[in-house]
């Protein structure tokens, strides 16, 4: 616990912007992704880490329901720089299911097997985002999980990816249908990773192109609703050759799933 104590957080502080539910798409993506939920029935009492959650806590005391769904012993443990953020969140604590500290991306000196960072890295430099993951990574068991995204001010528009030891594996794109226009509209709130490589010649730009004419071309599919004309929309990027993963039925959330090397900058 000493050791603990000397650590210091790494990390600058976010604008701290949160609501209820702006992370539930991610939330429930976690309880449900195959490779997640083995991950946290392994071990005993295993620890997550939300970093970053906000000046409220009101994201990461939703992470702990969603993931108690998994199994009730799992450990979340939000982690913020601003110690004036900790204290107006230890109200919520219930230890050892959930509890707040003062940490960043050194995470305050525990090893979870699960770490969600969001709306984290938005004010970084590209070129800082793999030393961040690493950081994470570097207190993380070898078999961990980094879950890194951005989302819009009330989660209708949500990416993410998931890295892990070998590094960045799939990028993951999760959008409320029924407002939605065209598919790269997500491209505003594209992890931090990518997002200034939505232009021409890269691959990112080539996927939200592609998911764009897919979405015209499947407007006959929306007179039966506008799921099926999402996963009908889908299913024809896969069939251009796009490496699409994830269960078909969570694609009738709005969801797409495909491997990093798709997407990952030139």
């Amino acid at each position: 616990m000493a050791g603990r104590a000397r650590l210091t957080p790494v990390g600058a502080p976010t604008r701290g912007t949160t609501n209820p539910n702006r992370l539930r798409r991610v939330d429930r993506w976690l309880a449900s992704d195959p490779a997640v939920t083995r991950l946290l029935r392994r071990g005993e009492s295993p620890l997550v880490v939300d970093l970053g959650y906000g000046a409220s806590p009101v994201t990461t005391v939703e992470l702990a329901r969603w993931l108690a769904r998994i199994r009730p012993d799992i450990r979340v443990l939000g982690l913020e720089l601003d110690p004036v953020r900790v204290a107006a969140a230890l109200p919520a604590a219930d230890p050892p299911r959930l509890d707040f500290r003062r940490g960043g991306f050194e995470l305050a000196g525990t090893r979870p097997v699960l770490v969600r960072a969001f709306n984290v890295l938005r004010q970084y430099a590209e070129e800082e985002v793999p030393g961040a993951w690493q950081l994470m990574l570097d207190a993380m068991p070898p078999d961990g999980l980094l879950v890194e995204g951005t989302c819009d001010e009330i989660g209708r528009l949500v990416t993410w990816v998931v890295v892990g030891a070998d590094g960045p594996r799939t990028l993951t794109l999760s959008l409320r249908l029924a407002e939605l226009d065209r598919p790269s509209t997500v491209a505003e709130r594209l992890p931090k990773i990518l997002i200034h490589r939505n232009v021409p010649g890269e691959r990112v730009h080539a996927l939200m192109s592609t998911l764009d004419e897919c979405w015209a071309a499947a407007a006959p599919h929306r007179s039966f609703g506008v799921r099926a004309r999402w996963t009908a929309t889908v299913a024809m990027l896969a069939d251009r050759g796009w490496p699409v993963f994830g269960n078909p039925d969570r694609r009738r959330l709005g969801e797409l799933t495909v491997a990093w090397e798709s997407v990952a900058p030139r």
